[in-house]
């Protein structure tokens, strides 16, 4: 069973694993599937989900909404994260030229009612500035949480993909504590290890979410010297700690941060999740962590 995390600085609850809808419109589930595949994953202990205003073309929120309206009861066990700012240039919108982002007043506001009545709920858990804006003003920004917070619409903050000094540019206008980074980890990516991101968090006790945990599948299937590197070295560790797939080992790779991330899983096989789920036992030494360090960067520590 997953266990729950609190996040200190909101005293929030979230599971240890979470599940991710982005790529929900590409499961191809009737909406009694995905109703079944949520039931499914709370069972295991998975309570917090991940979402974005633009996943699936603008459609996953949709998608999601239409499942838990056959079932509202549910909501009261979710923690239900999304993002805004990216504004995308596709069908639904094609008066964009380009992809851009915005991180105005009158674009986080109308990105919540949207995503508010696409989820059909009536307030979202966590709301994450999604990639850092060149172009952000932090006080607007400060407005337009301070307001979503008052109607009731968002009850805490948060970003995704920014350096420290962003994170600390937006909090330093904030009354209350940002709940998270969420931030790509993976064993061919993991340069928020190096940078100072991750020890910003843990300096500041706040859990990051890892997005693309499994490099997008690169780690199964790349040709590259460093992906083969890193799979063979997956499978070794595999072995040796009694794992059912490399898939366990990554997660537990990451669980060895000390800033303690909490994993975002893509997959809508319900399999895929009981295998992760079985794995949070499983733990890494210190040695097994930089082998696998080892093989990602292709050469020793310094």
């Amino acid at each position: 069973m997953v266990n729950q995390v609190t996040m200190v600085a909101q005293q929030l609850q979230f599971s240890e694993l979470v599940q991710g809808y982005w790529r929900l419109a590409e499961w191809g589930m009737t909406t009694q599937q995905r109703l079944a595949f949520l039931e499914q994953h709370l069972e295991l202990g998975i309570t917090t989900i991940d979402h974005a205003d633009i996943y699936g073309g603008y459609q996953c929120e949709t998608l999601f909404g239409e499942a838990l309206a056959l079932k509202p009861s549910l909501r009261q066990q979710l923690q239900i994260v999304t993002k805004c700012d990216i504004n995308l240039c596709n069908a639904k919108y094609p008066q964009r030229r380009i992809n851009h982002y915005d991180t105005s007043k009158l674009h986080i506001t109308e990105s919540v009612n949207n995503s508010l009545a696409n989820l059909q709920i009536e307030n979202i858990d966590l709301l994450l500035i999604h990639r850092p804006d060149v172009l952000m003003d932090a006080d607007e920004v400060a407005a337009a949480f301070a307001e979503l917070k008052q109607q009731g619409k968002v009850n805490h903050f948060g970003v995704s993909n920014f350096a420290p000094a962003q994170f600390d540019l937006l909090q330093s206008r904030l009354d209350q504590s940002l709940v998270t980074n969420q931030v790509e980890i993976n064993p061919l990516n993991f340069e928020v290890a190096h940078d100072g991101t991750l020890d910003q968090l843990q300096m500041k006790r706040i859990h990051p979410m890892a997005w693309s945990c499994l490099a997008g599948g690169d780690i199964f299937t790349g040709s590259s010297d460093q992906h083969i590197r890193v799979r063979e070295t997956l499978t070794e560790i595999a072995f040796e700690i009694g794992a059912d797939s490399i898939n366990q080992v990554i997660y537990a790779w990451i669980r060895c941060l000390p800033s303690k991330p909490l994993a975002i899983m893509g997959s809508g096989d319900i399999e895929h999740v009981r295998l992760a789920v079985a794995g949070l036992d499983f733990r890494l030494s210190r040695e097994q962590f930089y082998r696998v360090w080892v093989a990602s960067k292709g050469h020793g520590v310094p």
